[in-house]
Parts: C-alpha cells; structure tokens; sequence
C-alpha cells in the first residue's frame, strides 16, 4: 500500500505542472485512501479464503472484528469518497482513473481472475500499476507516454515480486483453491517465469532514461538495481526444490527494488538533472520539494 501511494506521488511529482502543495496533499490523501477501500473490499469479497490461508487468517473479518456487511459499506463509503475528493481537488481524469482503478481491482481480480487463472498476478497487476498514471494525471489531465513507462514498470514487477511470496505460500493458496502459478505449475515453472520477467522489468526500467525523462541519477541506480534483482532470480531458478531462503530474498529485494528506482526518479526530476518536459519550467520550489519528499521517504523506509 505504501509503494502504491508512493509511485502516485513521484507520478505527480514527476509531471511538467506544479501542483501547490495543499492540491498536492489532497490528491495524494485521495489516492491512498481509494488505495485502501480497494484493500476493505477485497478483504469484504475475500473473506471465506481468508479465514483459511494463515497469511490472512488474522485479519479483521475473519477475527470477527468487522462484519463483512460493514466492511463492504465502509469499502464502498471510503471509495466513493476518494475519487470525489480527488476530482474536486484535481480533475475528471484523474479521478476516472482511480475509480477505474478500484474497479478493476475488485471486479476483474479480485472477483474473477484470482481464483480463475494462473494468470490472476500477471492481468490484474495492472490496478497495482496505474498510480504512477493517476498522479499524472492528477496534475496534468492526461495520460502521456511518460506515465506510460512507469506503468509498464509495476506491471512487469509485479509477477516476479508477488511469485516470490507465492513460492512460500503454495500450502495456503492450495488449501484456499487458488490456482497461483506455484500450485498449478510448480516450483520450476515459477521460477522461470520469474526469470523472464525479471529480465524484461530490467529492460523496462531503462525506459524513462532512454527516453529522455531520467537523467544520469536514474539510468545507474536502475543498472545496478536491475543486476542485483536478475541475479537473485537467477540463483531462485537454480536451487534445488523451494529454496524459502532464496525466494524470501527476492521478494524482500522487489520490494526495495521498486522503492529505489522510484525515489531515484523522484530526486532525478528536483535535482534538475535533465531539461524539464515539454518545454515547461521546473520552479525551484518544486525542486527542493520533491528531493524533501524523497529524503523523508527514504527516513521513514528505514524505520
């Protein structure tokens, strides 16, 4: 939840129009929260597995601590909330996205891919990874092909990071009957699958340095970055049986991973490393603003 409120900040950050800071904590408040009515109702639909899987059987509806008929009001109250508030806050667009956003989340894979396909991570990777576009959008009212980039980078990381987990959640998933890639194709498989992606979010993550929205800051972090997560999953397809240790490293890394790369381009737009987008200025106060936001994060990251 927090690396998807933060992708939506560097998404807005990194946008050629300077929000005013009151604007800016509106929009952000208003994606975090439709970030979490899409995690209530989730929780709401999901409940019956839930109580099932270890991993989740201590969350708030299976204790009985929330009825699932609060928890879809409370879901559908604080969704409908957000994407009001961002609208009023921001623009049409902006909000359009986010409730689509949720949508899709709860519809298409919550409902429908999670326990239908293998392919439930890969397709509905795609809420995961609109954000970024949301925050674009938030303070531009369009989608570019910058917004784009970043998009492609959480949809192609997604697989390879929520794999990792799966690898040592097979049991649970299984008893739930949830067809995740570990239980219908094992461990093999999965690890090569995870190989490949992890490749092509290597080369994706080039992206905003190759065309031109990233500076020198990005373009080596990302280098870096992208070998030390290829080898990991590299030494995860070569292990013998499920690895637990290796596949725990990965899945710690992505998570770190994404962070990285996203606080990389964050301090890449405010240290004015490159020429600003579309010929607008970068004012100085959103310089110092973004590479604030960054440090802050970065602080907070350790705690």
């Amino acid at each position: 939840m927090m690396l998807a409120v933060f992708t939506a900040l560097v998404g807005l950050s990194s946008a050629p129009v300077r929000l005013d800071p009151l604007t800016t904590l509106a929009a952000v408040l208003a994606i975090a929260a439709g970030a979490g009515a899409a995690g209530v109702l989730n929780m709401w639909y999901d409940a019956d597995i839930d109580a099932i899987m270890s991993r989740t059987a201590m969350r708030p509806i299976p204790r009985g601590k929330v009825s699932r008929f609060e928890a879809l009001v409370f879901g559908l109250v604080l969704g409908g909330f957000a994407v009001v508030v961002l609208a009023l806050a921001t623009n049409l667009t902006a909000a359009a996205l986010l409730a689509g956003t949720i949508l899709f989340y709860i519809v298409v894979y919550t409902a429908w891919l999670k326990r239908a396909t293998r392919q439930n991570i890969v397709i509905g990777g795609a809420a995961g990874a609109l954000p970024p576009v949301i925050g674009w959008a938030a303070a531009t009212g369009e989608v570019g092909l910058e917004p784009l980039a970043l998009f492609l980078i959480v949809f192609l990381w997604t697989p390879p990071h929520f794999w990792a987990l799966a690898l040592n959640r097979a049991d649970d998933y299984a008893r739930a009957g949830v067809p995740m890639l570990p239980v219908v194709a094992g461990k093999a498989a999965t690890t090569r699958q995870i190989l490949i992606y992890s490749g092509l979010l290597a080369l994706a993550s080039e992206l905003p340095w190759m065309l031109g929205f990233a500076g020198a800051i990005y373009g080596a972090i990302t280098a870096i970055c992208g070998a030390l997560f290829l080898l990991l999953a590299l030494q995860l397809n070569r292990s013998t049986g499920v690895d637990r240790r290796a596949a725990h490293r990965l899945f710690v890394f992505s998570i770190f991973y994404l962070f990285v790369l996203f606080a990389a381009l964050l301090v890449d737009h405010g240290s004015g490393s490159f020429p600003p987008i579309r010929g607008l200025p970068v004012h100085a106060e959103f310089k110092s603003g973004a590479v604030g936001s960054a440090c802050c994060i970065a602080n907070f990251s350790e705690v």
